[in-house]
């Protein structure tokens, strides 16, 4: 129904007694549903308007979205309308968490286009799609400006998409003004985040200070500390509960973060469903990356800032593990590790400083220490 990629869960699973999620897993999972219902009606509008669109976009758009996934996003709204204090229909919460799961598609699909990136979840990214439906169909011109364009207008109409739930909910919510002001903030730090990821690596920038920054606003602020308040948004969160969740989101999002890099460094692609040389062929600006390089040249470790300097990664493949060993050797690694520890800690802190409730607090840690990768991931869990 939904395309190759799609894997609905149905409309009734996920929840405790009475439909009712009782941890954050649970909400992971009841999302499902009001995505399809969601994805359902959207795709009813796509055919009406055209087939071609509705099969090759809309239909890529919405098996994209019910393709696996943490749903980290939607664990961290739970998160935070548990911590103000919410109660009774819990439609509203997943609701907004459907919404930031089509914009965490969007920016998937932009950003596979962006870095070239051939796999996403373990699968062919959006735009390799596309190229293959232009191979396929003997379509003129290039495939690779085809595809690229096409996974460009897959990630608008997932953004577009997101954004009508979000305003539909607001507009029924009693928070709704809260709602719409935390999700505008949102979305302009996260094209922010972006831009400046792309700059650096125009710019060949190993700046920690500016690596720290795009790590805040490209996955810190979007992954948890804004979906924490969404969250606590719709109980009617009063003003130090919602800045001990700012606090306590900061310091998880950016230990995500800080994991993910090590993931894009050291991980199993097999689970991680990405590369794991991308970043470093790359020569992507992260704060593992700077870290090391400001490391060696304290220590005027010449081998490392050869391997990790702008002509390290241009020999290929076989750079990786000199890049790799640089990153072990200067200690960048382990200082890395210590701070998403600290990071962490600090999370935790924060946000027992804002709420009472000892379910939700125990379930921010389990999740905290899941982002941060304090514990290990399940088997085959990706972004």
């Amino acid at each position: 129904m939904f395309g190759p990629r799609a894997t609905p869960t149905g409309t009734a699973g996920g929840t405790g007694s009475g439909g009712f999620p009782n941890t954050v897993r649970e909400a992971a999972e009841a999302v499902g549903p009001v995505l399809t219902e969601h994805l359902t009606t959207r795709l009813q509008e796509a055919r009406r308007l055209d087939a071609a669109f509705a099969e090759e976009v809309a239909a890529r758009v919405a098996g994209f979205v019910l393709h696996g996934g943490k749903r980290l996003r939607t664990a961290f709204v739970w998160c935070g309308w548990l911590a103000a204090g919410g109660t009774g229909d819990p439609a509203t919460p997943l609701r907004v968490a459907a919404a930031l799961e089509l914009l965490q598609a969007c920016a998937l699909m932009h950003d596979d286009v962006m870095d070239e990136s051939p796999v996403r979840r373990g699968a062919p990214a959006v735009h390799e799609d596309f190229a293959r439906l232009h191979r396929a169909g003997r379509m003129n011109g290039s495939a690779a400006s085809y595809s690229a364009t096409a996974a460009v207008l897959a990630g608008d109409l997932a953004l577009v998409w997101a954004d009508d739930l979000l305003t539909e909910t607001a507009l029924t919510s009693p928070y709704g003004g809260r709602l719409h002001q935390e999700w505008r903030a949102m979305r302009g730090e996260m094209v922010a985040g972006q831009y400046l990821d792309m700059r650096a690596q125009a710019t060949g920038s190993c700046d920690p200070e500016q690596a720290w920054n795009i790590a805040t606003l490209k996955s810190a602020l979007y992954t948890v500390e804004r979906p924490l308040a969404l969250g606590a948004s719709l109980a009617g969160a009063g003003p130090r509960t919602m800045q001990a969740l700012r606090s306590a989101g900061r310091c998880a999002g950016v230990a995500f973060q800080l994991h993910d890099d090590l993931l894009g460094a050291f991980g199993d692609p097999e689970v991680t469903g990405k590369p794991a040389d991308e970043d470093l062929l790359a020569r992507k600006l992260t704060y593992l990356l700077a870290v090391a390089l400001r490391l060696a040249a304290e220590s005027g470790d010449g081998e490392a800032l050869d391997a990790l300097g702008p002509d390290g990664a241009a020999s290929g493949g076989e750079a990786v593990g000199r890049m790799r060993a640089a990153l072990e050797r200067t200690g960048a690694r382990a200082m890395v590790e210590e701070e998403i520890a600290g990071l962490a800690a600090s999370s935790l802190r924060h946000f027992a400083d804002g709420c009472a409730d000892v379910r939700a607090r125990q379930e921010f840690a389990a999740l905290v220490a899941r982002a941060a990768g304090t514990v290990p991931a399940r088997n085959g869990e990706n972004v």
